[in-house]
């Protein structure tokens, strides 16, 4: 799969863009563990253009964390186009990403993000001249519609291929699901399988195992698949599905997606191999402790531990811990590392017995 002169290999794992969740330090420790390609937090236009300060400061980014993208969204075509161009020139970043799929009220209920699915005309005049007016590729990331009745997907990504874009991600949901149900991957398969697509297409949306992620590939022939909230407290996922999709390949090399994928029996793929976890616990808690640091140094020690209580929260390590419910509540409790360290090293001594 290529992006613009980005090569990512048969089966790349991306990191998707996440308000309060893809900070820098965060896409450190993604990219670490085998993330092909990290997003920062998505970007307002309207408030880049104004330089206000906190969004000015989304845009920092290093070598270390490439290939990095930066998800810009907007309604106004010429502000869209002048942050992409103020992205361009301050952050150097390996694509340009526009957000037509964040399906939040305050964004999507302005006609930002998923909103633009309500005035497709003008999501493709926003994209058409942002395309123009950067030399960085443009990708695009969008959901299959507004509601079951618009799911407009189909036709949607030839008009924004036809628009120059480089690459599409496609969220299995609409704006009216928001992050409910399940994903529907049918119609992403469909834009891959559509002869007219010659774009990477990109699947996004509950992908939460190594076996979903192979699946993913195998099913519905996307280029590249993008994980976003089993990320939370799990940045080790990239390595435990691309350490998967690698033995996959060593079983069965020649068994990975294509424009013309068909489902594969329930006999083939109960051939595969069952996924290797080489971390311990242990590993893991110290994983989260480094990242709790990072966000305190990075901030402060109070906001940083704020930062940081999603990922403990959502960590799936505790769940060996019998009624961890006390714990757990002290845990997102504790407003200092003095308090909180003390806690974790206590859960590491409860997992080493269970």
């Amino acid at each position: 799969m290529k992006i613009g002169n980005i090569q990512f290999g048969k089966h790349p794992v991306f990191l998707a863009p996440m308000e309060d969740v893809t900070d820098i330090g965060f896409r450190h420790l993604c990219k670490r563990f085998g993330a092909a390609m990290v997003y920062t937090e998505f970007v307002s236009a309207e408030a880049l253009v104004r330089s206000v300060k906190s969004t000015v400061n989304k845009l920092q980014i290093d070598d270390a964390e490439r290939p990095v993208g930066i998800q810009i969204y907007g309604r106004d075509v010429p502000q869209m186009v002048e942050a992409a161009q103020i992205v361009e020139s301050e952050a150097h970043p390996d694509v340009i990403d526009l957000n037509f799929g964040c399906p939040v009220k305050k964004v999507a209920g302005k006609g930002a993000g998923a909103g633009m699915l309500q005035n497709v005309p003008l999501l493709l005049d926003i994209t058409r001249e942002v395309v123009k007016a950067v030399n960085t590729p443009v990708t695009v990331k969008t959901r299959l519609g507004w509601n079951q009745e618009q799911l407009i997907i189909t036709t949607l990504a030839e008009q924004l291929q036809d628009c120059g874009i480089q690459a599409l991600t496609i969220h299995g949901r609409t704006r009216s699901q928001m992050y409910t149900g399940e994903a529907d991957w049918t119609l992403i398969g469909e834009v891959k399988r559509n002869p007219r697509i010659h774009i990477p297409i990109i699947g996004n949306g509950d992908i939460t195992t190594p076996e979903q992620a192979r699946q993913a590939f195998l099913r519905y022939g996307v280029d590249a698949i993008m994980v976003g909230r089993a990320t939370f407290g799990r940045p080790w996922i990239f390595k435990e599905i691309t350490d998967y999709l690698n033995a996959c390949d060593e079983q069965q090399p020649d068994s990975h997606g294509a424009a013309n994928a068909q489902p594969e029996s329930d006999v083939a793929l109960s051939q595969l191999p069952n996924p290797c976890d080489t971390m311990t616990v242990s590993d893991k808690l110290d994983i989260l402790i480094e990242q709790l640091r990072i966000n305190i140094d990075r901030i402060d020690e109070y906001r940083g531990i704020l930062h940081t209580r999603r990922h403990l929260a959502a960590t799936p390590i505790f769940k060996g811990i019998p009624d961890f419910r006390q714990t757990r509540i002290a845990m997102l409790r504790a407003n200092t590392l003095d308090e909180l360290l003390p806690i974790l090293e206590a859960c590491r001594q409860r997992l080493s017995r269970s």
